[in-house]
């Protein structure tokens, strides 16, 4: 093989990107990012500060868990996981623990996670005895050849795979049973994380209880791989949250990673295009990192719970447009 050839075949297989493992510039080695959602549609800004600082606190605690797996080198799939679960566990939200009541009185969970390296993902939808959907959501997707169990099945796969099951009683809150009797709408507080770890690659989970006095077995965009969730190393890491028909009418988690790939736009805009120009006002809003590690939100609401953490030391949460820098890990 001639010199020139050679030379020719190198700059080929760095151009496509397939000359060792780690093909990404000095400049973006070892980083990491993560962005945290805990619903769109936050309390009012009068709300009493003791109410507001328990959201504070509660985004603190979920980014240093995240921020410390994605430091000490983690996998983003582990950091996903780990902060839902914590938020899964935590009755300010609607997911898990706080999770609203649908139209029998009872609760119904969805979730799901995506790994961007290879598209591979799992979801459940209905389950009403998992104490940690998105842990079962990532069993579906390590340990069988499907995507998405719902109801039923969901709960079988459950008993037979070993994660922890709970009465549906568990999720119950005085709070959500006085929404539910009340009829008051909540259907914006799901939970969702998107990172990129320093391996260089994407993830994305979204877990969430779905909206007050659902029917039917009602399943919105959360456990819909590319609606409320979807991870694309090329791309970006998306977690939605709103009024799920809307966001699964209109693809949003894999319309950002599309606007980006075929039409070249940045991350932000990306975003703002979908919240802004293809949803509804007050549909609700979503949160994404990008291969670069850039972290965007975009919300239509009055507000939504967020946290945000990076390798150049950005560790901050907000509620309403203000982001407020907090102690980090």
């Amino acid at each position: 093989m001639s010199r020139s050839w050679s030379i020719l075949c190198t700059m080929i297989l760095l151009l496509c990107g397939c000359l060792g493992p780690d093909h990404r510039s000095e400049n973006h080695r070892d980083r990491w990012a993560i962005a945290i959602h805990g619903g769109a549609g936050a309390l009012s800004r009068d709300a009493p500060e003791e109410a507001q600082r328990a959201y504070r606190e509660s985004l603190q605690s979920a980014l240093t868990i995240g921020a410390g797996i994605l430091q000490g080198g983690g996998t983003g799939l582990d950091a996903v996981e780990q902060v839902i679960r914590f938020l899964e566990d935590d009755p300010l939200f609607n997911s898990g623990l706080g999770a609203v009541f649908n139209s029998e009185g009872k609760h119904e969970l969805d979730a799901s996670i995506m790994d961007g390296s290879d598209l591979s993902c799992g979801a459940v939808a209905g389950v009403r005895t998992v104490r940690h959907p998105i842990t079962l959501a990532r069993k579906v997707m390590t340990e069988t050849r499907h995507v998405l169990f719902a109801g039923e099945g969901a709960e079988t796969f459950a008993s037979e795979c070993g994660v922890e099951l709970v009465k549906n009683s568990f999720f119950s809150t005085d709070r959500r049973r006085e929404q539910w009797i009340q009829k008051t709408q909540q259907k914006k507080g799901t939970v969702g994380v998107a990172v990129l770890d320093q391996h260089g690659h994407l993830a994305a989970g979204t877990s969430t209880g779905g909206m007050t006095d659902k029917r039917w077995g009602r399943v919105g965009d959360s456990p819909i791989v590319g609606a409320g969730t979807y991870a694309d190393d090329r791309a970006c890491a998306v977690s939605c949250t709103g009024t799920g028909e809307e966001y699964i009418r209109h693809a949003v988690a894999h319309s950002v990673a599309a606007r980006m790939m075929l039409a070249g736009q940045d991350l932000q805009t990306a975003c703002d295009a979908m919240i802004h120009q293809v949803l509804q006002p007050d549909d609700g809003g979503l949160i994404a990192v990008d291969a670069a590690g850039n972290i965007a939100f975009s919300y239509s609401t009055g507000g939504m719970y967020r946290a945000a953490a990076d390798s150049s030391g950005r560790f901050e949460i907000g509620i309403h447009d203000e982001m407020i820098t907090v102690p980090g890990s």
